[in-house]
C-alpha cells in the first residue's frame, strides 16, 4: 500500500493489510454578535496578508479567526482555525471602539472564511479567496462614491452597491478593489460610512483605501481603514486640520508585479517650503528606491486629479501639483497614476515632465508606448452616481505645465487628455496587469436608469441603454513598457507540481515470519529476521524534513500473550537517497528491562533541505522471549508512522 503524505502524519501496519489516518474535529461557536459592525477587508503588505478592520461597542480583547473554507463544517470553524489578535482604541468621531488585525501566511489559490470578535461573541462569517501569487491579475478602480453628496444617502448607497455588484460579477477573479477617495460626503457621518460599507464585496475582496478631501475632516477614515506600511507623521497628514481631526497618511505595498504607492494629497502646504508636495515626492522617491526593483510596474494612487476634464482641472492647488509632481514621477519611472476628485472620466496622453511625451500621439489611441518617463494619468468617474461634474471647455492658458488650453489634435479637449467622458452614468476602471503590458478599460456600471441618484434628482443623462448598456466599454488602451534601445526577453515560469512524500512496503508481503524461536542459554527463546524494506520517496519542492518510525503491540496467540517490549531492532539504509539517515538501534527490553519497540522508535529520517529522491530502509529484528511464555504461534502488528511538515 502506498502511503502519501502532503503534510502531517500517515500510519500503516506490517502484518495487517490496513492503513490508518487522522483528522481534526470541528468545535467552535458560530454565534453572531450585534455589537461588532463595519467589518471591512483591507489589503496587506503583500499577497500573503489581509488587514481586517471593524467597530466594537465594547472595549474587550478581540481577534480574527480564519480557516480554509473547505474545513468549515456546518458553519462551525475547525479546532485548528488560526487566530490573530486585534488592536485598536476608542473612537473619536463616534461612540464605541475600533479594532484591526492582520491575517498572515495565506496560501495561494485557497478560499478562506473568517470572523471577528471573541469566543461566544463572534461576527457573522465572511469569505475571500487567494489566487496565484505570481503572474497576471486584474484589479478594479472606483472613483468618488461620496455617499450622501446627492442629499439622499440610501440612493447613493444603492448606486454604489450596484456598481460593485456589476463590476465583481463581470470580473469575479479581480484581486483588488482600489479606491480613488471621497468615500463619504461628511467625514464623521457614521450613517454615510455604514452605507459605504454596505456592499458584501468589501468583505470579500481586499480594499485599497485612498483618503479624499471629504474623508479627511475627522478620524472615521482611519478608524475604518487600517493600511499597511503607513507613515502618519505630520507631512503626510492634513496640515490644514487640527491635530484631533487629522487622518490618512502615505503608504505602500507590493502586490504581485505591481508596487502600489498611495499618498494623502490633502496634506498640502505650499508655505512649508520646497513646493506644496515636496514631502510626498520625497516619500515616493524613497519607496521607489527601496522597493521599485521588487515589481515590474509602479502605480501611484491619490485623490486630487491633476489631469482631469471638469471643474477641478483649473483649481490652483492642482495646477501647483503639476509642477510639484510630474517631473519627479517621470524620473522615478511611475507607469500609471490613478486619481479621483473630479467625478468624470479622463485618460491622459503619456505625460513626461509635465508635457506631452510624444506630440504625435493621437487622441483615443488604443495602443500607447509611453517611452522613458512617460506616465499615464487616469481620473475615475463617480462609482455611485451621487454626483457628476460636467466637462469644461479648454481656456486660453495654453499648453504649458499649468495650462488648460485646447489639444491641437482635438480642440474640444484639454491638451493633456487623450480621452474625456461624462454621460452621467456610473462607471469603473478595470486594469489588467500583464507581464508585458497594462490594459486599462473604463466600463459602464449603469445607465440613465436608477439607481443613479444625481439623474433621479433631475440631472440630464446622455446615455442610451440600447447602444451603451451596462458593461459596455467607454475607453480601452494598452500601455506598453519601455525597454530602452535593445530587446527585452521575457519567459513565464509556472509552478512545478508540488510533489509528495510517501512510503510503501517493498513487495507484496505484509508479514515478517521469524520462524521458530530457539532456546538460548536455558533462559530465553531468541528469534531474528529482517523487516520487509520500506521504500521512501520525496519529490516535494519544500524539501521539508521527514521521518519514519514504528512500534509494535503485544504478541498474541488466542488468549496467550507476551509483551512487544521484547522486540528490538537495528535500522540501516539499504539504498541511499532523499537525505535518508538510519535511526538508532533499539535493544530488546529483555536485555535492559526496557520498553524495546513497544514505544515508537525511528527507522530513518532526513533533515530540512535534503535532496529530492528515494531511499530504501531496512532493519534487523532481535526478539528475545522469556522461557516462561507458553508454547504457541504468536503474531504482533508493527505500526509504521511517517511524519512530515
Amino acid at each position: 500500500m502506498r502511503h502519501r503524505v502532503a503534510a502531517g502524519v500517515t500510519a500503516g501496519v506490517l502484518g495487517l493489510a490496513a492503513a490508518l489516518g487522522s483528522g481534526l474535529t470541528a468545535t467552535a461557536s458560530a454565534a453572531e454578535s450585534t455589537t461588532l459592525t463595519g467589518v471591512i477587508l483591507g489589503v496587506g503588505a503583500n499577497e500573503t496578508q489581509r488587514i481586517v478592520t471593524w467597530y466594537s461597542s465594547a472595549d474587550t480583547a478581540q481577534k480574527i479567526q480564519v480557516a480554509p473554507t473547505a474545513e468549515i463544517a456546518n458553519g462551525e470553524f475547525p479546532a485548528g482555525a488560526v487566530s490573530f489578535d486585534a488592536v485598536g482604541a476608542a473612537n473619536t468621531s463616534t461612540t464605541g471602539f475600533n479594532r484591526h488585525a492582520t491575517i498572515t501566511n495565506l496560501r495561494e489559490n485557497t478560499a478562506y472564511t473568517y470572523r471577528v470578535g471573541s469566543e461566544g461573541d463572534w461576527s457573522p462569517a465572511y469569505s475571500f479567496k487567494t489566487q496565484d501569487f505570481e503572474g497576471n491579475y486584474d484589479f478594479l478602480f472606483f472613483g468618488d462614491p461620496q455617499i450622501g453628496s446627492s442629499g439622499d444617502r440610501l440612493k447613493d448607497q444603492a448606486g454604489w452597491e450596484e456598481t460593485l455588484k456589476v463590476a465583481t460579477a463581470a470580473n469575479p477573479n479581480a484581486e483588488l478593489l482600489v479606491s480613488g477617495g471621497d468615500h463619504v460626503e461628511s467625514a464623521n457621518d457614521e450613517g454615510q460610512w455604514t452605507s459605504f460599507m454596505a456592499p458584501d464585496q468589501l468583505r470579500q475582496y481586499p480594499v485599497v483605501a485612498t483618503i479624499g478631501n471629504h474623508d479627511v475632516g475627522g478620524k472615521s477614515y482611519e478608524q475604518h481603514h487600517f493600511t499597511p506600511n503607513t507613515d502618519r507623521t505630520a507631512p503626510y497628514y492634513d496640515n490644514g486640520n487640527p491635530a484631533g481631526t487629522k487622518s490618512g497618511g502615505d503608504y505602500w505595498f507590493v502586490y504581485k508585479d505591481v508596487l502600489f504607492i498611495d499618498i494623502n494629497s490633502n496634506s498640502y502646504n505650499p508655505a512649508s517650503g520646497g513646493g506644496g508636495d515636496a514631502a510626498h515626492v520625497a516619500y515616493v522617491t524613497d519607496v521607489v528606491n527601496k522597493h521599485g526593483a521588487e515589481a515590474k510596474w509602479k502605480v501611484l494612487v491619490y485623490h486630487h486629479s491633476i489631469y482631469s476634464p471638469a471643474s477641478h482641472a483649473t483649481d490652483g492647488d492642482n495646477k501647483q501639483r503639476r509642477e510639484d509632481f510630474t517631473t519627479a514621477f517621470s524620473n522615478l519611472g511611475i507607469d500609471m497614476v490613478l486619481q479621483g476628485h473630479d467625478h468624470s472620466y479622463s485618460r491622459s496622453y503619456a505625460i513626461k515632465n509635465g508635457q506631452k511625451a510624444n506630440p504625435a500621439e493621437q487622441p483615443g489611441a488604443a495602443e500607447v508606448y509611453p517611452g522613458p518617463g512617460g506616465v499615464i494619468y487616469v481620473t475615475a468617474n463617480s462609482a455611485s452616481g451621487s454626483k457628476y461634474y460636467d466637462i469644461k471647455k479648454p481656456d486660453s492658458t495654453g499648453t504649458g505645465i499649468r495650462g488648460n488650453g485646447p489639444d491641437p489634435l482635438n480642440p474640444n479637449s484639454y491638451w493633456y487628455n487623450s480621452v474625456q467622458n461624462q454621460e452621467h452614468v456610473r462607471s469603473y476602471v478595470k486594469v489588467q496587469v500583464r507581464g508585458d503590458k497594462l490594459v486599462l478599460e473604463n466600463l459602464r456600471s449603469g445607465t440613465c436608469a436608477a439607481p443613479n441618484a444625481a439623474v433621479e434628482k433631475g440631472l440630464s443623462c446622455t446615455n442610451t441603454a440600447e447602444g451603451q448598456p451596462i458593461g459596455s466599454i467607454v475607453d480601452n488602451v494598452t500601455v506598453h513598457p519601455y525597454h530602452g534601445d535593445g530587446q527585452a526577453i521575457q519567459v513565464n515560469v509556472p509552478n512545478p507540481a508540488p510533489g509528495e512524500f510517501g512510503w510503501t512496503i517493498d513487495g507484496y508481503n505484509g508479514l515478517v515470519d521469524l520462524g521458530t524461536a530457539q532456546e538460548r542459554n536455558g533462559t530465553y527463546f531468541g528469534a531474528t529476521g529482517k523487516i520487509n524494506p520500506i521504500l521512501v520517496s520525496d519529490s516535494r519542492r519544500s524539501l521539508a524534513p521527514w521521518s519514519i518510525s514504528a512500534n509494535v503491540g503485544d504478541f498474541q496467540d488466542g488468549d496467550k500473550t507476551f509483551s512487544g517490549a521484547n522486540l528490538g531492532w537495528t535500522p540501516y539504509v539499504l539504498d541511499a537517497g532523499a537525505g535518508a539517515e538510519a535511526g538508532a538501534p533499539v535493544l530488546s527490553g529483555y536485555d535492559d528491562q526496557g520498553k524495546g519497540l513497544s514505544v515508537s522508535s525511528g527507522l530513518g529520517s532526513a533533515a530540512q533541505g535534503h535532496p529530492r529522491g528515494g531511499a530504501k530502509l531496512g532493519a534487523d529484528l532481535d526478539l528475545k522471549i522469556p522461557d516462561s511464555v507458553a508454547k504457541g504461534s504468536y503474531r504482533a502488528t508493527l505500526t509504521i508512522t511517517a511524519l512530515s511538515s
